[in-house]
């Protein structure tokens, strides 16, 4: 962030608005993390709609009923 504000400095028609443009800068940042952090959200649980809990629980029903088998021993 050093550069973003050396950078906002070197503008010289804006001289006085320095300060101000480095904070919109610095405010900026978190605007771009939730914007970001949303989109994210949205394509991760793109598949959830589309699909029930179907197959997660007939694996659960298989895991069981491999649990529930006698061993024997050899």
């Amino acid at each position: 962030m050093r550069t973003v504000n050396l950078l906002i400095s070197q503008l010289r028609w804006f001289v006085g608005w320095e300060v101000g443009m480095a904070a919109l800068v610095w405010l900026l940042i978190p605007l771009v993390a939730a914007i970001g952090a949303g989109l994210w959200g949205s394509w991760a649980n793109r598949t959830r709609k589309a699909r029930s809990d179907g197959p997660e629980l007939d694996g659960y029903a298989r895991f069981r009923e491999a649990m529930e088998k006698p061993h024997s021993r050899t």
